[in-house]
């Protein structure tokens, strides 16, 4: 029960359709599990449902908000209604992505509607949250803020506005610790690797019209660790980490989650 009485946010707790679990889901199911009550945010409410329900039927406490990170009032209403029900924010997890569905491409293929749809997606929705929740944490003098970045910040990738967002997810996270650390609020980033998730492998299944087991083969067989890809299980548990007291002198850190890739790159 590391989160015991806390109140944690997860914006993107729904997940995009297709096998397995998603890590928004398995970091809501996971902070509920260890005691949180979860604001479980989505664009899709539908999806932001399920995850709620999944929580209540296995005994916690959730409940369901829909929002879309594009649009700051959105961010602003989330926090309002998690200080509604349980009067504090303890936990902000921003597990909010995408890259190929939002129209990001190659240098010579990327236009200006794709790269700012993924920017205002990926960038200036996590930006916005942390604006409306920051002042809470102050407030309270406490609270973990959790972006999901990427190892593509890091690596060879092959669509800019992907690698550029979660490269400033970095930057961002490191500035937003650094001038909160003085009032106890923590902020650290996770970088996955090559995770089985809908958004990952179905998503490009469907993008590019081939198998999942295909897709999901040649992407087990880029990483060091055991020669498979990690679970939405695997980001989940280090978001735990960093949201609990156990990373009370942990901040303005990246944590790859990904199976040695990086120390194979590096």
């Amino acid at each position: 029960m590391r989160l015991k009485d806390r109140v944690a946010i997860v914006v993107g707790a729904g997940q995009s359709p297709g096998e397995g679990v998603g890590n928004g889901r398995a970091a809501a199911l996971t902070f509920a599990r260890e005691g949180a009550r979860v604001l479980c945010v989505d664009r899709d409410r539908a999806g932001a449902d399920a995850t709620a329900a999944a929580i209540a039927s296995a005994g916690g406490t959730a409940a369901a908000f829909a929002a879309d990170v594009v649009h700051e009032s959105d961010m602003a209403a989330m926090v309002a209604d998690a200080m509604s029900r349980w009067g504090r924010v303890d936990v902000l997890h921003n597990n909010v992505g995408v890259s190929i569905a939002g129209g990001d491409a190659a240098l010579a293929d990327i236009t200006e509607d794709g790269f700012d749809r993924v920017v205002a997606i990926n960038l200036r929705g996590t930006v916005m949250a942390c604006k409306h929740v920051v002042p809470v944490m102050r407030a309270q003098k406490s609270g973990a803020i959790v972006n999901i970045s990427s190892i593509a910040a890091w690596s060879v990738y092959p669509y800019v506005a992907y690698k550029a967002t979660k490269a400033a997810m970095i930057a961002f996270t490191q500035q937003l610790a650094l001038a909160n650390a003085p009032y106890g609020v923590r902020a650290n980033a996770i970088l996955p690797g090559l995770i089985n998730t809908p958004m990952a492998v179905d998503t490009r299944a469907r993008a590019f019209n081939r198998p999942r087991a295909e897709v999901e083969a040649e992407r087990d067989a880029q990483v060091p660790l055991r020669g498979r890809m990690g679970t939405a299980w695997d980001v989940a548990n280090a978001a735990l980490f960093l949201a609990s007291d156990e990373a009370s002198f942990i901040t303005g850190v990246a944590l790859p989650v990904d199976g040695g890739a990086l120390a194979k790159v590096g």
